[in-house]
């Protein structure tokens, strides 16, 4: 089970860690699954930080380290940004 981070003051959001299973682009969005889960989320190219978002979860899909994957909302399957879990 993944671990959920709040942060003061961001009440709505909500940051696990994960660890990517598969990355697949669409046309309006990269899609992502991860072993925790059994959901699909999406990384939407309007995101400011979509094309390092997107590197990072190639990354660890390849190498198997996991992410903190920070979403929009509690529950949402809107990926807002991906960091280092180390």
């Amino acid at each position: 089970m993944s671990e959920p981070v709040g942060f003061p003051g961001d009440e709505g959001q909500q940051e696990r860690r994960l660890t990517v299973a598969q990355v697949r682009e669409r046309a309006e969005h990269a899609e992502a699954t991860f072993y925790e889960s059994a959901r699909f989320y999406r990384l939407v190219r309007a995101n400011p930080t979509y094309a390092s978002a997107l590197q990072r979860l190639r990354a660890a899909a390849a190498s198997g380290k996991p992410l903190r994957v920070r979403f929009l909302a509690p529950n949402s399957d809107i990926i807002e940004t991906v960091r280092s879990a180390e």
